[in-house]
């Protein structure tokens, strides 16, 4: 299993009154992580747009367990939980500066045609992502 980390600094605007992390922010996080680690693979985002394919999040999953707070370095670990061919799931966990665990989850995607929104056989269209993440994807 490959695993991408990537670490923040936690800013200002991101946290609420109490100097906390607003519990939102933490999605936004899991897409940094998630983008580093299909970067990481040798894979982007834009390429997959400009064939005419997108992949929205389905579902989303998140435990929170301690808070990260202002000025803090957040590191978030990002992996291919499962893979089906046509869903993918992520698995995050985030740590504070304390090097507590302040986050669990995981979300699902799909790829789609841009057009129609209809499923996208990633093996069919895209074969070197297949192929990735059948090799670094979560054995269980």
């Amino acid at each position: 299993m490959f695993i991408n980390e990537t670490t923040i600094t936690v800013r200002y605007a991101e946290t609420d009154q109490m100097g906390v992390v607003y519990h939102a922010n933490y999605l936004v996080w899991c897409e940094i992580g998630r983008t580093g680690l299909i970067e990481q693979l040798g894979f982007k985002y834009t390429d997959m747009e400009k064939q005419g394919v997108l992949s929205p999040v389905i579902n989303v999953n998140m435990n929170y367990l301690r808070p990260a707070k202002y000025g803090q370095q957040v590191t978030i670990k990002t992996w291919i939980e499962s893979y089906t061919g046509i869903r993918v799931k992520y698995g995050y966990e985030m740590h504070n500066s304390l090097e507590e665990l302040c986050l669990t989850g995981t979300s699902e995607h799909v790829c789609v045609n841009a057009e129609t929104f209809r499923p996208v056989n990633i093996k069919k269209v895209f074969p070197d992502w297949h192929i990735a993440y059948e090799t670094h994807k979560r054995h269980v």
